[in-house]
């Protein structure tokens, strides 16, 4: 991972008195920072409704009926961890640590998937170094996309935003079966390289055989449907949560509204890291309750990448403060409706696959950094 060096500009004085205003918030309060009684009883909610529907998908007599319930358990497990893993990697699901990544470590392989790679790699690179090519885990090189504007362009990209849904479907079903298994041989689409230490790349591989053992073996010995419509519904399932998944945070990153920083001769990100958080960033629905209990908080992107030391149930009580804080300094908050931060994805996919590499993207300056339209 390329570390980089940011410089001081009214970013860096926004987030101070940003800071200074929440932390003031909470004192007068009377409030902790983690999710508290409210996470609690949404872990009970989230949690509970796996377990039942779990439990009524090993009763089902009817194969439709089946169908509908794994489906509703696949998201009940999404909805974990947007709500419960993404917190508790962020410590601050709960008051302590250690059950932090006990809940972190269990919510998260509850999905099939690795929770060291990404709980390592979305703090300290997702985090800190945001869209930023070489210093991003999150930033892919895959041949059938075209998402920075220094990659190769190559002449099916100019349809990559028609194909995109279509692949899209596989999101999650690739990251399970490939994504981190092919870390296990230090391939990756990534732009950058890990290396797992040997009890974690154990783990990897026990925690996806108990994952196919629950989601698919356990199914198939008690259930009559047969084995294909187990592995159908297993499959229908992954195209699902990868709808949702990659629908509710594809977009805020993925965007003609946001930057992708490049890095000077200096080794520098000529702005600083809050501004780059603000400029990387799109919010959307950040009034709504049911966006906020639904996705903890995914929707409002800018302010969890700002204070991720902040639980999610805490967001729309400090939206206001942000807002001011952000009228004050004079920095852009982009927040805009669900609607308008989808055509703005696809808008960009649609100009990554049209433009040159010089045409689009972050243009380097002798002082400032400039930024054409794309």
């Amino acid at each position: 991972m390329n570390r980089v060096k940011f410089v001081r500009d009214k970013g860096t004085l926004f987030y101070r008195e940003l800071n200074q205003r929440i932390n003031l918030h909470f004192k007068e309060k009377g409030v902790e920072k983690h999710g508290g009684k409210k996470m609690r009883h949404k872990m009970l909610i989230y949690f509970g409704a796996f377990g039942l529907l779990y439990t009524a998908m090993l009763f089902s007599s009817n194969p439709y009926i089946f169908l509908l319930i794994y489906l509703l358990m696949g998201l009940a497990v999404l909805l974990i961890a947007f709500n419960v893993s993404h917190d508790a990697a962020h410590g601050v699901a709960v008051s302590s640590p250690f059950w932090n990544k006990v809940l972190f470590s269990l919510s998260f392989n509850l999905q099939g998937n690795n929770a060291y790679v990404w709980g390592r790699n979305h703090n300290e690179s997702h985090h800190s170094f945001t869209n930023i090519e070489g210093s991003d885990i999150d930033v892919l090189h895959h041949p059938l996309f075209r998402m920075m504007p220094n990659q190769k362009l190559r002449w099916f990209h100019r349809y990559q935003y028609i194909y995109a849904p279509v692949l899209y479907l596989f999101y999650s079903l690739n990251w399970f079966l490939f994504r981190d298994l092919l870390l296990l041989f230090r391939v990756s689409s990534r732009t950058i390289h890990i290396t797992l230490p040997p009890f974690e790349a154990i783990k990897l591989v026990l925690f996806k055989v108990l994952y196919l053992t629950y989601m698919v073996g356990i199914p198939v010995f008690i259930l009559p449907f047969g084995p294909a419509w187990v592995l159908g519904a297993f499959l229908l399932n992954h195209a699902f949560v990868s709808l949702v998944f990659v629908g509710a945070l594809g977009v805020s990153h993925v965007s003609d509204e946001v930057i992708h920083p490049v890095i000077n001769e200096q080794h520098e990100v000529e702005m600083s890291w809050p501004m780059m958080q603000m400029l990387t960033s799109v919010d959307y629905e950040t009034k709504s309750h049911a966006c906020n209990f639904l996705l903890g908080g995914f929707n409002l992107h800018a302010l969890h990448h700002l204070l991720p030391h902040i639980s999610h149930v805490h967001y729309l009580d400090i939206l206001p403060i942000f807002r001011e804080t952000c009228r004050r300094f004079e920095i852009e908050y982009k927040e805009v409706s669900y609607g308008q931060s989808l055509k703005s994805h696809f808008r960009y996919l649609k100009k990554m696959g049209d433009s040159q590499p010089a045409e689009s993207g972050p243009i380097r300056g002798t002082g400032k950094i400039q930024w054409s339209s794309i």
